[in-house]
This record gives structure tokens, sequence and C-alpha cells, in this order.
């Protein structure tokens, strides 16, 4: 694995708003289109609450599928209940 993808998460913008490199603004765009949705999904299965971004390991593959190339994107993210103070 790459040493880069073992340094620790940091909040400094990598790119402008909106990006402007074309993957990153079509993940953007994805989150931006489905994240509702997602959420709705997690809540209904996990109840209230949220996947940790720092407990996550993420792979990414490509397959095969019909002659054609597909990136499959997976985030495990511990899930975290929301809790009352």
């Amino acid at each position: 694995m790459r040493a880069v993808l073992r340094r620790a998460p940091h909040r400094v913008p990598a790119q402008p708003w909106p990006p402007t490199d074309p993957f990153v603004y079509r993940l953007y765009e994805l989150v931006m289109l489905y994240g509702p949705v997602f959420k709705d999904v997690a809540h209904e299965r996990f109840g209230d609450g949220i996947m940790s971004a720092i407990d996550l390991e993420v792979d990414l593959q490509r397959v095969e599928e019909h002659g054609a190339a597909r990136m499959v994107l997976r985030l495990d993210g511990k899930w975290l209940q929301y809790r009352k103070f």
C-alpha cells in the first residue's frame, strides 16, 4: 500500500469548490445526488447514526462486465449510533 494512504487524513481542501478534476467532481456529484437516499436506507437498516470516517477501510477494484471496465468502490466504516447527552 502506498505511504500516502497510510497518513492520517486532514481537512485541508484538496481542490477548489467545485472540484475541477472530473473524477473528484463525479464523486462529489454522487454524494450530493444520492447522499440523502444512502442516509435514509442506512438509518432504516442500522438505526439513527453515522458511518465513521476515522475507523474506515476503502477498497477500489476494477472489474470487467460484458466487456466493459467498471470500478467498484467499497467504503467499510464503523456504524456509530447517535447518542443524547
